[in-house]
């Protein structure tokens, strides 16, 4: 963490700059970028900690193209989101998980594509329950003098320039990596600015908080069954039983793991077959943010970030964390990939 008594106050802004600066020829786009996210996350913070006094509560009547129903602040975070990138003219196009397809930008020239996740964990708006934003940043593949393409929506998490998530909780923080580690901001409401708080987190080797939600049990494959199980049979050698720890957003439960270390785990199921996060705009970001601290994300097999996308609101297994609790589950689903599924 960053020592506040031999180091200076750092924002947000700061910080980029002098990333930046590390490298000759840098031309400030993604940095501008970072900062047009972190504007619209201080104004859908601001939003958040008065949900209660303000008619932005509740449902707005309609849903998403996913079927689901959309809350008044899901709306107004992406409405934000988009308008602070549509403003700075570099971004081209974005992706949205409240949007059925691509929502181009005036800037057609742009040479970055973002995928967002405005609001992540919608069901928990009306509880007062921590939630959050996720974002993913790409370049552009195609020549500007060509028109956008359907490739440059769907690359793999591999080519990802920099992503991250703003948690909405007891504080607000910002949490980002452009593949050089992870750096977090707290935001100082006093004076409306995100200041560092550790420039190079990483995620314990191991922990011991298992967070899935434990009420799909029935409908999980035999090795997932098996590992949970493994999570809470007592062991003083390897610090079992394991706690469980379920928030319903994804943001928090990986920020806490990111945290503490342990796993996260949403796998596929009868219900889900294909799994229900979504690959580029929730798996894929934090997968990456997850990898830089030394930490392992992978789809029950392979690794997440290696997935070839073929639709923009593609969704995933995953179970992510630190690598020894990662390695071992995979170990599991290995083991009794080809057993029979009992209840």
């Amino acid at each position: 963490m960053v020592d506040r008594r031999n180091k200076r106050v750092i924002t947000l802004e700061e910080y980029i700059i002098q990333a930046q600066n590390k490298f000759p020829g840098a031309t400030g786009e993604l940095s501008q970028l970072l900062r047009d996210i972190g504007l619209a996350a201080k104004i859908i913070s601001r939003e958040v900690n008065k949900a209660g006094i303000t008619n932005i509560l509740g449902e707005d009547g309609s849903t998403n193209v996913h079927g689901e129903t959309v809350k008044k602040l899901d709306l107004f975070a992406d409405k934000q989101l988009i308008s602070s990138l549509n403003r700075s003219n570099i971004t081209c196009m974005v992706i949205s998980e409240e949007n059925d397809g691509i929502v181009e930008l005036d800037n057609e020239g742009g040479k970055y594509i973002v995928y967002l996740d405005p609001l992540d964990g919608s069901s928990n708006i009306d509880v007062n329950v921590s939630i959050g934003s996720i974002f993913s940043i790409y370049m552009r593949q195609s020549d500007i003098d060509e028109g956008l393409s359907k490739a440059d929506a769907l690359q793999p998490g591999l080519k990802q320039v920099a992503a991250g998530y703003v948690l909405y909780g007891s504080s607000t923080l910002m949490a980002y990596t452009t593949g050089l580690g992870v750096s977090v901001f707290t935001l100082d409401p006093s004076i409306g600015e995100f200041i560092l708080s550790d420039d190079d987190i990483k995620i314990p080797e191991t922990g011991t908080i298992y967070s899935v939600n434990e009420g799909s049990y029935n409908s999980w494959d035999l090795g997932l069954k098996k590992y949970i199980k493994y999570c809470q049979v007592e062991d003083p050698q390897t610090n079992r039983p394991y706690k469980a720890r379920y928030i319903g957003s994804m943001v928090a439960d990986v920020h806490r793991t990111l945290i503490t270390g342990g796993i996260f785990i949403y796998p596929h199921s009868s219900q889900y077959p294909s799994g229900k996060l979504r690959l580029m705009y929730e798996c894929n970001p934090l997968s990456f943010l997850i990898e830089q601290a030394g930490g392992m994300a992978i789809d029950g097999e392979g690794r997440i970030l290696e997935i070839k996308p073929n639709a923009i609101h593609q969704r995933t297994p995953i179970y992510i964390g630190s690598r020894q609790n990662v390695l071992k589950v995979r170990e599991f689903i290995r083991e009794y990939s080809e057993k029979p599924i009992q209840a």
